[in-house]
């Protein structure tokens, strides 16, 4: 790496490795952050190192500085707090529209958010919940399609299946056009509210979608609702009993907001 570009990389370094490195039980001394550099080569010294720290601390990174032979320094507090990130970690072990595949891998990117330490610690507790789990591996990618259809006020169409006792997917017949109005997560599995000719206002399970892809046409006005207009979907105007989807779905028990991820 040539000299210039590493040091005007350094103090990025230097918050990374603070960030995955350190802790108030496990405090980085300045020779092992300047052995880092090294390790990049980034020649640093320990003027230039406080000095790193400093301006990093005037950016607003909680940098707490430990004195004495066994001193150093540590952040003392990251974008989320350990009892966050466990609660956001228990959320996924525990959302039954993720896949098992899915739940590991956003776990494994909350983990990433706290120091390795911590990380190595809340890693052991993780068990992926035994209960059922969604076996539809691209709902991570139909709540995105769907976001973006509201978002750019669009209509959409894909093909809705059901599972049968064999755990075989039965489509239903033809691809389906719907006007996509909000995202709702109720009973543990996300919904939308949508109104298409073939059914009128109704919801879908997104786990059973497939194949979506975005309309040019945008989406006509729901029937039932009020508040339609230029800024969107207000949630008062949604309606407060919706019909299933066809498949012997109880209705939503929750009112919907537009955009609802």
């Amino acid at each position: 790496m040539p000299k210039s570009d590493g040091q005007k990389l350094k103090i990025l370094y230097i918050r990374d490795y603070l960030e995955r490195n350190s802790g108030p039980e496990h405090p980085v001394q300045a020779g092992e952050l300047m052995e880092y550099l090294e390790s990049l080569g980034i020649a640093c010294e320990r003027r230039t190192l406080v000095s790193d720290i400093r301006a990093l601390q005037d950016y607003g990174l909680d940098i707490v500085s430990v004195r004495g032979p066994a001193g150093g320094y540590y952040i003392a507090s990251g974008s989320f707090q350990i009892p966050e990130l466990k609660l956001l970690i228990d959320s996924v072990q525990s959302a039954r529209f993720l896949t098992r595949k899915k739940s590991r891998s956003l776990i494994q990117k909350l983990l990433r958010l706290c120091n390795r330490y911590d990380e190595s610690l809340m890693g052991r507790q993780v068990v992926i919940s035994g209960r059922v789990k969604s076996m539809n591996e691209s709902i991570y990618y139909n709540l995105d399609a769907i976001q973006e259809a509201i978002a750019a006020n669009r209509q959409i169409t894909f093909q809705y299946f059901d599972w049968d006792m064999y755990h075989n997917q039965r489509f239903r017949p033809g691809p389906y056009e719907a006007s996509p109005y909000a995202l709702c997560l109720d009973n543990e599995n996300y919904y939308l509210l949508a109104h298409t000719k073939r059914h009128g206002v109704t919801h879908y399970r997104v786990d059973r979608m497939l194949k979506i892809q975005l309309l040019e046409a945008p989406p006509g006005p729901l029937p039932g609702a009020h508040g339609q207009g230029p800024g969107g979907l207000r949630k008062e105007g949604l309606p407060d009993v919706l019909r299933g989807d066809g498949a012997g779905q109880a209705p939503l028990r929750r009112p919907l907001s537009r955009g609802g991820l």
